[in-house]
């Protein structure tokens, strides 16, 4: 018995998603309230919800919506900690972030006492901002934000980069592989 071109097509389909990645069909965990011990595949925060992460592991990235609020302690994400419009962002107290850092367009954000293997950005937002004693494994980059911002002994491998704040950051004892650069050259 011959197949049809549309048989075998089908077929030849079948078998490619079969061959995808696990991550290709990762679930999303919503959280409102308290999320403990466990293993995630990603974690979203929504709209004008909190979120804290207690010891939490999350093989893919947590984003935080518009208005939201995330609180992530001693956690690990194996991709990036993104945040657009938010309200309040905290990582802290011996996280580790597998890739960056992302705090755009929102309130006020803080990275303390963590790991993070890339970079920490802190981009056009308006609350206080602190970026302290972590490992970075990129750059900082706190850009056109209009909060109080302070970056106190960190360890950078990449650059320290800071433009267009107002006010200027302020902070210091910061080790750093790369550059200090523009309002940053002295921190």
């Amino acid at each position: 018995m011959k197949r049809s071109s549309f048989t075998r097509l089908t077929l030849a389909a079948a078998g490619v998603a079969c061959l995808l990645p696990v991550s290709a069909f990762a679930e999303e965990r919503v959280c409102r309230g308290e999320i403990g011990a466990v293993t995630l595949d990603n974690v979203r925060v929504p709209q004008n919800a909190k979120c804290t992460l207690t010891g939490t592991r999350v093989k893919g990235t947590v984003k935080v919506e518009a208005n939201a609020t995330l609180v992530a302690e001693d956690v690990v994400v194996i991709g990036n900690v993104q945040a657009e419009n938010h309200k309040s962002v905290k990582v802290r107290d011996g996280s580790r972030v597998g890739g960056s850092v992302q705090i755009k367009q929102g309130g006020g954000a803080t990275v303390a006492d963590s790991r993070v293997e890339a970079d920490i950005q802190y981009d056009d937002n308006d609350g206080v901002l602190n970026i302290a004693r972590n490992k970075v494994g990129g750059s900082v980059q706190v850009v056109k934000n209009s909060g109080e911002i302070t970056i106190r002994r960190n360890t950078i491998d990449g650059n320290l980069q800071c433009k267009e704040n107002s006010p200027a950051p302020t902070g210091g004892n910061n080790v750093v592989g790369g550059n200090k650069e523009d309002q940053c050259r002295r921190l």
